[in-house]
């Protein structure tokens, strides 16, 4: 990944001079111990919802560090760097505790070879620990607020209408129709076609279009449907739906997730890998339908 991650991400500075490689590689492994005890706190419905409404301010950062994010400053909203909080006109607080998380960076090396003297060149990837802070932790200039409210009945921004466009763009055939008894929308792989209820409200018609989403972006491959129970197929859904209307400004908790103790059987490394492909698949749907336009007053896009 970039190690510009998030929005305000300055990473101009990446370490503090001085420190020895025994010292970066101790912080590396307190960040590691740090994500781990996070993604145990995931198998629990309390956990993965706390994760899911924290991800939704934070869906452009990698998996493990909104995890270490979480884990650090659990009320985070907006993160950035030293520099970069003072070129918004901001100052971090004297005394704050900076939130360590992972960057990447790569460095070109040029190596010869012993024998035959030949020169080649390779990339080395590095992971250096950078130190951001909450916007709750400085002071100063006022920050821009999103001019959006939450929907309630209607569909403002035109979510809907981005869905269905970026998913036709995809080769999925898209259509309304009625849908008999409790079913918002179906989902069907063989044919790619989605249908959405034509009796539902404006936003229940949005929210129920980015479930759909994604079932398509995560549910595709037979095989994995098959490796997976019926249960956990609709909470992945429904927990890309939940983060990317979030992430729009449009709040879902009345429809989304529920009940989910005990999904996964508590197994950490299932959860992580869930989690990861929950993450990747809600960015994959924001940059879509950002790509074919929402209206202009939606938030975090």
């Amino acid at each position: 990944r970039s190690p510009k991650e998030g929005p305000l991400m300055s990473t101009k500075k990446t370490q503090r001079k001085g420190k020895s490689p025994e010292q970066r590689r101790a912080e590396v492994q307190e960040l590691h111990a740090q994500l781990t005890a996070q993604v145990q706190e995931l198998t629990t419905s309390e956990g993965w919802m706390r994760w899911l409404r924290f991800v939704q301010s934070f869906h452009t950062y990698s998996f493990r560090n909104a995890l270490l994010i979480l884990a650090q400053c659990p009320h985070a909203s907006q993160i950035a760097g030293y520099r970069k909080w003072q070129e918004h006109g901001r100052q971090v607080r004297k005394g704050q505790k900076g939130i360590k998380i992972l960057g990447y960076s790569r460095k070109k090396v040029t190596e010869t070879d012993s024998e035959t003297g030949e020169e080649s060149e390779r990339y080395i990837s590095r992971f250096p620990v950078l130190t951001v802070f909450d916007v709750s932790q400085t002071e100063g200039e006022d920050l821009p607020t999103p001019g959006a409210e939450r929907l309630v009945g209607d569909d403002e921004q035109g979510i809907k209408a981005a869905v269905f466009e970026w998913l036709r763009s995809q080769g999925w055939t898209v259509e309304e129709e009625s849908i008999p008894g409790e079913v918002n929308g179906t989902t069907f792989m063989d044919t790619r076609r989605v249908v959405v209820d034509s009796g539902l409200s404006a936003a229940q018609a949005a929210k129920t279009a980015l479930h759909e989403a994604g079932h398509v972006l995560l549910h595709s491959d037979p095989e994995i449907r098959g490796e997976r129970s019926r249960d956990v197929l609709e909470v992945e859904a429904e927990s890309v739906a939940f983060i990317v209307a979030g992430a729009l400004g449009v709040d879902t908790s009345a429809y989304s997730v529920g009940y989910v103790a005990g999904w996964g059987e508590g197994d950490p490394q299932v959860l992580q890998d869930t989690a990861e492909r929950v993450l990747r698949a809600a960015q994959t749907a924001l940059k879509g339908i950002e790509a074919v336009g929402v209206r202009s007053e939606v938030v975090g896009v």
